[in-house]
């Protein structure tokens, strides 16, 4: 049986890795010209880390990634848009712990937890857009809220639907997930 403290240390470095992924996925999809963006790349890791290592570690992951990829790289430009993302990935990466850590570990509770974080992700970022859009003198609509949230999102909500699901059960089949409960 692992300490508590090698859990910690392997949850930090996990989180290190899904940050890194947070970071690169952007450079693969931003080849597929204007599906690129609309993959949402960035979601996979936070989300998939909110199952691995737990609510906490999500949220950070949730929360750091779309800024220091902003700082890094410019993109996403960091107001609105990266300020805005922080606060939804954290919600993502924070609710999939958080719900999975507390349902039954069946399948249909990583769909759960999983659709939960993205609605939820979603309505964060509608309330946090609202005053950073109005900082940033940019006009935040119902229709911006609709075409960011949803129908632009589409093809990303699709892959989340289908890839964190897989990949999460691989790594509790695996024992990761397990594992790493302290």
């Amino acid at each position: 049986m692992k300490k508590v403290s090698d859990i910690s240390v392997l949850k930090l470095v996990l989180s290190a890795l899904f940050l890194a992924l947070g970071i690169v996925l952007p450079f693969l999809t931003g080849q597929l010209r204007q599906m690129g963006n609309m993959l949402l790349p960035m979601h996979l890791p936070v989300l998939v880390c909110g199952f691995v290592c737990g609510w906490p570690y999500g949220m950070a992951v949730g929360a750091v990634t779309p800024l220091l990829r902003s700082v890094l790289f410019g993109q996403p430009p960091l107001m609105p848009t990266a300020a805005a993302m922080a606060f939804e990935l954290a919600a993502y990466g924070a609710v999939t712990g958080l719900l999975y850590a507390r349902l039954p570990k069946k399948n249909w509770s990583v769909y759960v937890s999983l659709i939960s974080a993205m609605a939820a992700g979603r309505v964060v970022w509608g309330v946090v857009s609202v005053p950073l859009y109005s900082i940033a003198d940019s006009k935040f609509s119902f229709e911006v809220f609709a075409a960011g949230a949803l129908l632009n999102a589409i093809p990303g909500i699709i892959l989340q639907l289908v890839m964190v699901p897989l990949i999460v059960m691989a790594l509790r089949r695996a024992g990761v997930i397990k594992e790493l409960q302290p």
